[in-house]
């Protein structure tokens, strides 16, 4: 049986990664208020759909309203951020309720998804794209 592991203010913490962005994670009990960098969630993460994203362990634990989320995220785009800081929600949120890991496992949340950008070779316009052929 897992642990509940928690530092000394009560929460929860956990890094969340995803294409090239780091979300330092700390959850703890509260109203449902989800701040990242200093920001509000709705100010961050202008577009609903990341909302969503982030949203979605919350909606799979049926938590949702139960845990104030800070975190700092950085590098990568919005999109990756996104996924980073559900990545961190997700290993937080089995860290302080170690009952909810069968669900968010099944889910697939705790997977780091290790798809990134592939790197430009040599001799090529673009990673796998090849410069113009002509014949003179």
């Amino acid at each position: 049986m897992r642990e509940q592991d928690l530092d000394k203010y009560g929460r929860a913490y956990a890094t969340g990664r995803r294409k090239d962005a780091v979300a330092r994670v700390w959850l703890k009990p509260g109203t449902g208020k989800i701040t990242i960098n200093g920001r509000d969630q709705e100010v961050y993460f202008a577009r609903p759909t990341l909302r969503l994203v982030i949203n979605q362990v919350f909606g799979i634990t049926e938590r949702t309203g139960q845990y104030d989320v800070i975190c700092t995220v950085k590098g990568g785009g919005l999109s990756g951020q996104a996924g980073a800081v559900k990545h961190g929600i997700s290993q937080a949120i089995t860290k302080y309720e170690p009952i909810l890991r069968a669900p968010v496992k099944a889910a697939g949340f705790l997977t780091r998804d290790s798809r990134t950008v592939e790197r430009k070779k040599y001799g090529r316009a673009k990673a796998r794209r090849s410069f113009q052929f002509s014949k003179r």
